[in-house]
C-alpha cells in the first residue's frame, strides 16, 4: 500500500502540533522548516485538517495552529481515509477506467481488496496519542526543545 505525500504531510502536521507544549501553537513556517515542505503546500493541508475539525487555526501576529481534539480522539485510519481521495490499487478498482479483460475471472482484485481492508483495520487501531508514545525523542528530533 502506498499513501500520497499529502497524507504523510498531514500526519506530520498532526504529530508536530500535538508535540507542542501546553498553550504553544505550531506555525506553518515552523512545520515547513522542520519537515522541508513548502509553505504553500502546507497551507492546503492545514486548510483540509481544519475543515475536518482536527486542528484549529488562530489568525494574527501570534497565531498558529493547535489540535482541535485530544490526541486520543484522532484516529489514524480515519485521517488516512479522509486525506486519500481513492484507494484504487489497480485499474479494476475503478469501474469508470477499468478496461482489463480478465476482471470477471481475476482473483487478484479480491486479494488486494482484502489486503487493503487489513491495512486500514490495523491503522484504525491507532490514535495520534499512540504515535506520540516517544514524544520526548520526537520533540528533540523536530527541534522543539
Amino acid at each position: 500500500m502506498r499513501l500520497k505525500k499529502y497524507t504523510d504531510y498531514a500526519l506530520r502536521v498532526l504529530i508536530l502540533t500535538a508535540s507542542k507544549r501546553e498553550g504553544e501553537l505550531a506555525t506553518k513556517k515552523e512545520i515547513s522548516e522542520v519537515f522541508h515542505i513548502s509553505e504553500n503546500h502546507l497551507g492546503k493541508i492545514i486548510h483540509e485538517l481544519n475543515k475536518l475539525g482536527l486542528i484549529e487555526t488562530i489568525r494574527g501576529r501570534s497565531g498558529g495552529i493547535r489540535l482541535a481534539k485530544d490526541p486520543e480522539e484522532i484516529n489514524v485510519g480515519s485521517v488516512i481515509r479522509a486525506m486519500e481521495d481513492d484507494f484504487h490499487l489497480l485499474e479494476c478498482f475503478d469501474c469508470a477506467t477499468n478496461y482489463c479483460v480478465i476482471t470477471p475471472a481475476c482473483k487478484l482484485k479480491h486479494a488486494l481488496h482484502e489486503a487493503l481492508r487489513a491495512f486500514l483495520n490495523v491503522l484504525d487501531g491507532y490514535t495520534l496519542k499512540d504515535l506520540l508514545a516517544n514524544q520526548d525523542e520526537l520533540r528533540e528530533l523536530m527541534g522543539l526543545e
